[in-house]
């Protein structure tokens, strides 16, 4: 059966073109479960997937498209039936597989999760890789010793993807949320899903000048890496720990060892694409549990397959707010 599909392709000049394209299920890669997709989402991986940067894309044409959530379809697998509602994240679908960005996607039943009760497929994709990093960042954090009362929590890049959902968890769970934007007009917004203070990105936008600042923050969510990561790294409590789970502001850490010889900070890495299922599944429960859907539903902007290349480019210019979710049906 014919279905739509946004196809990224890269002629012989380099240049990179998006296009909506109805295609049959044959030009689907070879897997054992065909779900039929309701929705995806954006995240700054698709849009450099969108745009050809970063080499993400080996192969074109290419379908991005790094989240789905839907029905399946056909299952050559026990582990999931006809009917069954599933989302997927991760396990490079969407770079290196063809991903969500069309109505129907064919994929390995080991990479698909059963949706958790209470959440449906489009909250789901509110949530997508973004909002799933955030809940795996707070629960390191939580596995390092952090608890309400310890003090404020940092989210840095607050206003993005990650940060909104990091928000409105560790604000739901208790913690006094300090919220790090560099625009002004999200100040509303972040105070809405609970942030209680907003720091202005230009107070830790410099590399630090000493080893050591004051100590300031209980835990720290870090969206952007770079120079920023560095500073707040001598702001930490003693034993505190900071969730990396970004580079938006650069891959290069310049930092000291110092708060980690003499704090005892950790800097604990947040990987969500090669995730094992049984902490995915995990996730995804505290998620149902600890995520205030009616803040979800606050992130949310809609979209459709023919807004996402530009979607892409803004999303890269950090000018997304929030949470895009896209009905690929639409």
């Amino acid at each position: 059966m014919a279905f739509k599909a946004l196809i990224v392709d890269k002629a012989e000049d380099g240049t990179i073109s998006q296009s909506i394209e109805t295609i049959g299920e044959d030009r689907l890669p070879e897997a054992d479960v065909t779900v039929a997709v309701e929705y995806s989402t954006l995240n700054y991986k698709d849009g450099m997937c969108l745009t050809g940067s970063g080499g993400l894309v080996r192969k074109y044409p290419h379908v991005p498209g790094i989240d789905l959530a839907g029905t399946v379809e056909k299952s050559d697998n026990a582990a999931f039936a006809p009917g069954d509602k599933v989302v997927l994240t991760g396990w490079r679908v969407g770079e290196a597989w063809w991903g969500g960005y069309a109505q129907k996607a064919r994929v390995r039943a080991e990479w698909l999760t059963p949706l958790p009760e209470g959440i449906t497929t489009r909250q789901a994709m509110a949530v997508g890789t973004a909002g799933f990093t955030a809940m795996l960042a707070v629960m390191a954090l939580e596995n390092h010793g952090l608890e309400p009362g310890n003090g404020p929590v940092l989210v840095t890049g607050a206003a993005g993807g990650v940060g909104s959902v990091a928000t409105a968890i560790l604000a739901h769970l208790g913690h006094e949320v300090a919220a790090v934007t560099g625009r002004p007009e999200m100040a509303d917004y972040l105070t809405a899903l609970g942030a209680t203070r907003i720091v202005p990105r230009e107070e830790l936008a410099e590399p630090p000048g000493r080893p050591l600042d004051a100590e300031t923050w209980a835990g720290c969510v870090d969206a952007v890496g770079g120079a920023m990561l560095a500073r707040v790294l001598t702001q930490m409590k003693y034993g505190a720990s900071v969730a990396a789970v970004g580079l938006a502001g650069g891959i290069k850490l310049p930092a000291t060892v110092i708060p980690f010889l003499l704090r005892g900070v950790n800097l604990l890495g947040i990987d969500s694409v090669m995730q094992p299922q049984a902490s995915r599944a995990a996730a995804w429960a505290r998620i149902a549990r600890d995520l205030p859907m009616e803040k979800l539903e606050s992130m949310i902007s809609p979209a459709a397959l023919a807004d996402l290349p530009a979607l892409g480019k803004a999303i890269l210019k950090g000018q997304v707010k929030g949470r895009v979710v896209v009905d690929v049906n639409a």
